[in-house]
């Protein structure tokens, strides 16, 4: 059912999805703040990696109402406070959020904007959808780590990787301190985690 753009859903859901993306992002900045308040400099490079994910995302839907610039999208919308004195609870309710956008919102968003013939829009959500997944999946296990008082302590022996200086320490527990750098232990992150590692542990 081809829809004309500018009277269709899907220009509605595009504008919901990039207010959406651009809360995810204040809000992973917030938590990355207060993150970083807390040392777990770990996890305030996980919300912040995170949060320029969001900001990309929130470019790629922006991006699809250039047919409409000049124009006001007037969207309804209902968006999440997550205010919080503990970082492991702000985990929680990102993933929460994430899980939410992939397996509700953006899955719809995606079958509507097919339904309406826009199958690149469609694609873009599909393909959000999963990413945002994974997101949730990453901050999850950074929740049960913090939840299980694992963050810097192993079963067995793995790598460490200080976010620093690039230090590798192989042990059941990261250093207290980084012997190169001498930055604290929230530097320190289970090196199969580092963004870029090419070791697996």
């Amino acid at each position: 059912m081809a829809v004309d753009f500018k009277d269709s859903m899907t220009k509605d859901n595009l504008m919901r999805a990039f207010a959406g993306e651009s809360q995810a992002r204040n809000r992973y900045t917030f938590a990355a703040a207060q993150a970083k308040e807390a040392k777990l400099h770990v996890i305030e490079a996980v919300f912040n990696y995170t949060a320029n994910q969001e900001r990309e995302h929130a470019e790629i839907f922006y991006k699809h109402l250039q047919q409409l610039s000049g124009s006001t999208i007037h969207v309804d919308g209902g968006y999440p406070v997550d205010i919080s004195d503990s970082v492991s609870d702000l985990l929680r309710k990102a993933q929460h959020n994430e899980y939410e956008e992939a397996e509700s919102v953006y899955t719809s968003f995606g079958d509507i904007a097919k339904e309406e013939g826009f199958l690149a829009v469609a694609g873009s959500f599909h393909m959000i959808a999963q990413i945002e997944k994974f997101h949730g999946d990453r901050f999850g296990r950074f929740a049960q780590f913090m939840e299980e008082n694992k963050l810097f302590v192993s079963d067995v022996q793995t790598g460490w990787i200080c976010l620093n200086c690039g230090y590798i320490y192989t042990g059941t527990k990261a250093p207290a301190v980084c012997p190169v750098c001498q930055h604290d232990q929230g530097y320190f992150i289970r090196l199969e985690l580092s963004p870029f590692s090419c070791f697996s542990y």
